[in-house]
C-alpha cells in the first residue's frame, strides 16, 4: 500500500498534468477557428475547380488527345499515395485513422499485384507507416516549422507530385487527409489526384449548369487548369487536415482533463481513508498504552 507521501506526490503529479491537458484544450481551441475558417473558404474554390474539369470532362470523352493528367497514361501498375498527417501528436486518432487508411489501401493494392510508393506530408504518418512500409516511402515532407498554411507551402508538392508522374515515376496518384466536420467528427478521406479525379456532384452541377464557350479551347485551358488543380487539391487537405488536427487534440485534451479529475478525486479518497486509519491506529494505541498503565 502507498504511503501518505507516496499519495501526496500522485496527486500533485496528476495536477500538474490537468493543468497542461487544459492548456492545451484552450490553445487548440483558439487554433481551431482560425483553421476552420481557412477550411471552410478554401472549399468553395476546390469545389468551383472540379466542376469546371467536370464541363470540359465532354469535349475529350474517348479521344486519344485527352491530357494524361484528366485521363492517365493508360497503365495502372504503379501507384503513389501522398499521406497527409500532422507534425505533432496528442491529438486523439486523428493520425492513426489516416494512416490506417493509407495502410488499408496499399495492401489491397499489393495483394492485387500492384507497386505502391508513399509520399508523407507531415512526420507522424511517416513513423506509423514506416513500420510496414519502410521501403515503400520514397520521401517525407515535414512542415513543422509552418505557423500559418498558405499556398505557397501546398504548390510545391503539387509540382513534384506533377514531376514525379511526367517522368513516369507512377500511374495513379491518391491523395490521404482527413475531412474536417465538427471538433468531435473527422473523416479520413482517400482522393484520386492523377488522373483528376470528378466527384458525381461535380458532374451533376455540370451537366444542370449553363452551357459555356471556352476562349482559348478546352485543350489550352486545360494545359494550365490541370496542373493547378493538384496544388489546390493538396492545398485544400493540409487545411482541412490542420482543422481536424485542432478538432481532434481539443477533443482528446478534454477528455484527457476529465480523467486527470477522476483520478485526483480518487486519489485523494485514498489519501483521506488512509490518512484516517493511521489516525485512528494511532489513537488505539495511545488508548492501549494508557490502559496498560
Amino acid at each position: 500500500m502507498p504511503s501518505l507521501k507516496d499519495l501526496r506526490n500522485r496527486i500533485a503529479s496528476v495536477k500538474a498534468t490537468q493543468k497542461i491537458t487544459k492548456a492545451m484544450q484552450m490553445v487548440a481551441a483558439a487554433k481551431l477557428r482560425r483553421a476552420q475558417t481557412a477550411a471552410e473558404a478554401a472549399r468553395p474554390f476546390a469545389e468551383r475547380m472540379q466542376t469546371v474539369l467536370a464541363n470540359m470532362v465532354g469535349a475529350f470523352e474517348g479521344q486519344p488527345d485527352a491530357p494524361v493528367l484528366l485521363a492517365g497514361n493508360g497503365r495502372d501498375q504503379v501507384h503513389l499515395l501522398v499521406v497527409c498527417t500532422a507534425e505533432r501528436g496528442l491529438c486523439g486518432a486523428f493520425n492513426s485513422s489516416i494512416a490506417r487508411l493509407a495502410r488499408d489501401h496499399a495492401n489491397r493494392l499489393l495483394a492485387e499485384g500492384k507497386t505502391v510508393k508513399i509520399l508523407c506530408v507531415g512526420r507522424k504518418g511517416a513513423d506509423q507507416l514506416r513500420r510496414l512500409f519502410a521501403d515503400k516511402i520514397i520521401e517525407v515532407i515535414e512542415l513543422k516549422g509552418v505557423r500559418a498554411l498558405g499556398f505557397e507551402h501546398a504548390d510545391p508538392i503539387g509540382r513534384k507530385i506533377i514531376k514525379m508522374f511526367e517522368d513516369g515515376q507512377f500511374d495513379v496518384a491518391t491523395l490521404f487527409y482527413s475531412r474536417f466536420r465538427s471538433v468531435i467528427q473527422q473523416i479520413p478521406t482517400a482522393q484520386r489526384l492523377i488522373p483528376a479525379e470528378i466527384p458525381a456532384e461535380a458532374q451533376t452541377a455540370s451537366v444542370a449548369g449553363a452551357i459555356y464557350e471556352y476562349e482559348p479551347d478546352e485543350a489550352a485551358i486545360l494545359e494550365d487548369l490541370l496542373p493547378r488543380n493538384v496544388s489546390i487539391q493538396v492545398f485544400r487537405a493540409l487545411l482541412e487536415n490542420a482543422a481536424s488536427e485542432q478538432g481532434a487534440r481539443m477533443s482528446a485534451m478534454d477528455s484527457a482533463t476529465r480523467n486527470a479529475g477522476e483520478m485526483i478525486k480518487k486519489l485523494t479518497t485514498n489519501y483521506n481513508r488512509s490518512r484516517q486509519a493511521m489516525i485512528t491506529k494511532e489513537l488505539i494505541e495511545i488508548i492501549s498504552g494508557a490502559d496498560a498503565v
